[in-house]
């Protein structure tokens, strides 16, 4: 298997490659292609198109690995690394022209199947901003030559917390109870609406603590190894809501402490 740096030099060409992309295609203007598990759960022309050429240069360089995309499902591999993608995390915020989105993308060892796998190598591309988050596994985390850590405990004002609601309207008053919930230990609590950022964020200190309901494989994978290169703690519990895991990353200070609340 190639060295994790080797993996995690490639994500990070193709991630700055495939964000180049998503912000001409958002500055030309977003045609919506579809929904998703709702209606407010939107696909656009430009998350095909990104994660197509995030999947053919990866065919072009590791030709015999796995794949695993939002868009365009899972492919086996033979060599035992799989590449979990999410090539626009933060569609909406794509679509409204709202810059909290992302392009993030992951190598991972094992089944590809939450829990199972190992990551291995990771890159977050933030393209409003031209910020890189990556990490390789043992490495560290690192935000361009800056190396990152987490925040151990929060300050006596409180966390500093992110979160995120579901699109089915039918999870929205558990999703408000749980914010309801962690409050008591919050300084404060922001919903920018692209996991992988947030979870970023939680590496590089800008957040205290982030959880969320209902995420996919793709919404993390590249950004918990982010998390637990910088010296955090990354989870998932499934409490009263298996088909909705519960994710939770924080400091190690925090995390006990965020999960009990979190979690119902």
């Amino acid at each position: 298997m190639t060295d994790a740096t080797e993996l995690e030099a490639i994500a990070i060409e193709i991630a700055r490659e495939a964000g180049a992309l998503a912000r001409r295609r958002r500055a030309e203007g977003v045609a919506i292609a579809a929904t998703k598990s709702a209606i407010a759960d939107i696909v656009t022309e430009a998350d095909r198109e990104v994660e197509a050429l995030i999947r053919a240069r990866i065919a072009e360089r590791r030709p015999g690995d796995g794949f695993l995309g939002e868009e365009s499902g899972a492919e086996e591999g033979a060599t035992g690394v799989t590449w979990v993608v999410d090539p626009i995390d933060g569609t909406v915020n794509y679509a409204y022209g709202i810059p909290a989105y992302g392009v993030s993308i992951a190598a991972v060892t094992g089944p590809p199947i939450v829990g199972e796998w190992n990551a291995v190598a990771a890159a977050v591309y933030a393209p409003a901003t031209d910020e890189l988050f990556h990490a390789a596994v043992g490495h560290g985390a690192w935000l361009g030559d800056e190396r990152l850590h987490v925040n151990d405990e929060p300050s006596a004002a409180g966390a500093l917390l992110a979160t995120g609601f579901g699109y089915d309207p039918a999870t929205h008053e558990g999703d408000l109870a749980r914010v309801a919930r962690v409050m008591p230990i919050a300084r404060d609590v922001r919903r920018a609406g692209a996991a992988s950022l947030d979870l970023a964020y939680v590496a590089a200190g800008r957040l205290d603590g982030y959880y969320e309901r209902g995420l996919s494989p793709w919404d993390h994978a590249a950004g918990a190894l982010l998390v637990t290169e910088a010296g955090g703690v990354f989870g998932r519990a499934d409490g009263s809501s298996p088909q909705r895991p519960l994710t939770v990353a924080a400091g190690r200070g925090l995390f006990d402490e965020l999960l009990a609340l979190a979690l119902d």
